[in-house]
């Protein structure tokens, strides 16, 4: 059983450092979209976007036998860092 569980945890912290580097990347990216949203004067939110991109993520997670309210809850998370992110931007523009 010591074997066992040493393997699945290997795997929970392969799994952990993957996330970790896509959240890095998707984050170089979003500092791109805020210099480039504050470059041009729009504002550091975008509603519509985050609802449409709640919208595709609950279904992506439904298709992944995911709980669709946790993909929420994550993104959700995801877009207030990011929008902390291109207020700090902005106001840096500004």
């Amino acid at each position: 059983m010591q074997a066992e569980l040493h393997r699945l945890r290997l795997s929970i912290d392969n799994m952990d450092a993957a996330l970790v580097h896509l959240l890095a990347e998707r984050f170089k990216i979003t500092q791109e979209v805020g210099e480039l949203k504050a470059a041009n004067g729009l504002p550091p939110a975008d509603p519509e976007r985050e609802v449409q991109q709640i919208a595709r993520l609950r279904a992506l997670a439904s298709e992944s036998h995911l709980d669709p309210e946790f993909a929420e809850k994550f993104l959700n998370f995801i877009v207030a860092e990011v929008v902390r992110h291109h207020e700090a931007i902005a106001n840096r523009a500004g």
